[in-house]
């Protein structure tokens, strides 16, 4: 995000930990907050200069009745102002469609737990409208309920409408937000089996959306999946050493369609699909870096470069791919 007018890459950890600001010219760094950590999801405020959302205190092990989400504000010469956005037990992705208003949207992996491998209350999600006040909280009411182990979220488009999509136990669904004051959001139902982690693009230039999907939760399979007679079939699954998986992105890298995958244990690898074009056939996979446990990316396009930003979760290394024509 662009922070005093300058861009910068944000990564912040799950542990009790800072969240720093790195300059993307000298790569210099700055810290946004010591504690308490706990971050799964930052949340750039795309129509507001120099504010995000995140997650905090979402815990190790999924112990987490005490995540909130903060807005981060920044006030110049490298010094933020960290306030309360919305207190709920579980948080763990969420995401801001702007509009009229600016709608939330917040993911709870669960409602209540006991310990690591309880999940007899399953998640939700959450709405409410973003307020204009960066003092303020935000009010969230339940919009769908039943989401056991509601982990995985992708931002995306359908027929130039904004929607967000959802993985769980119960399948991945479209979520759409209102499309005007007193609408309300409305889902759409794609796959119906247990998904932890999702991402889409037109990996293939036909025209139409794949999805790269994790299975199940923190699984060991990653598939591609294809609309074909109307109904969603898998036509990859990754050959590696691929165990608790927790990377998946889609969209161009220098102009070419693909998707980035990454899993923490196994090869602890990170690895771009392609689809078979250009004299290729099949999908092509290019193994990006090994042994560093990746549990996030991002993606920043420049001029003669674009780059991957990945929070190599199991060696504690916030790491710059480039990658140029």
């Amino acid at each position: 995000m662009l922070v005093g007018g300058r861009l910068h890459y944000l990564f912040a950890s799950e542990l009790d930990a800072p969240c720093f600001a790195f300059d993307a010219e000298d790569l210099s760094r700055h810290t946004v907050w010591e504690h308490p950590g706990g971050t799964m999801s930052i949340v750039p405020l795309r129509n507001r200069a120099d504010e995000f959302l995140a997650v905090q205190n979402f815990k190790p092990k999924m112990m987490s009745p005490d995540t909130e989400i903060v807005r981060a504000s920044y006030r110049g010469e490298n010094k933020w102002t960290v306030r309360t956005l919305a207190k709920l037990g579980y948080i763990h992705r969420f995401d801001v469609f702007s509009g009229s208003r600016d709608h939330l949207l917040v993911c709870t992996i669960a409602t209540r737990k006991t310990c690591l491998e309880d999940w007899s209350c399953p998640g939700k999600l959450w709405a409410g409208i973003l307020p204009e006040d960066p003092e303020a909280q935000v009010e969230l009411k339940p919009i769908l309920e039943g989401l056991t182990r509601n982990h995985g979220y992708w931002r995306t488009a359908v027929n130039g409408k904004n929607a967000g999509v959802v993985a769980s136990d119960e399948g991945v669904r479209l979520v759409f937000p209102p499309e005007r004051d007193g609408d309300g959001w409305s889902f759409e139902t794609l796959i119906e089996r247990p998904v932890s982690d999702i991402a889409m693009a037109d990996i293939d230039g036909d025209g139409e959306m794949e999805i790269a999907a994790i299975e199940p939760l923190h699984g060991d399979l990653f598939t591609v999946n294809k609309r074909i007679n109307g109904s969603w079939q898998v036509v990859y699954e990754y050959p590696g050493n691929f165990k608790l998986g927790h990377v998946v992105w889609g969209g161009e890298i220098r102009g070419e369609p693909c998707f980035i995958g990454g899993s923490r244990e196994g090869d602890g690898e990170l690895f771009m699909l392609r689809s078979g074009k250009n004299g290729r056939t099949g999908f092509e996979c290019t193994r990006i870096d090994s042994g560093r446990g990746p549990a996030n990316v991002a993606v920043v396009h420049r001029k003669d470069e674009d780059i991957i930003l990945a929070s190599n979760r199991e060696i504690g290394e916030a790491a710059l791919y480039r990658i140029s024509d």
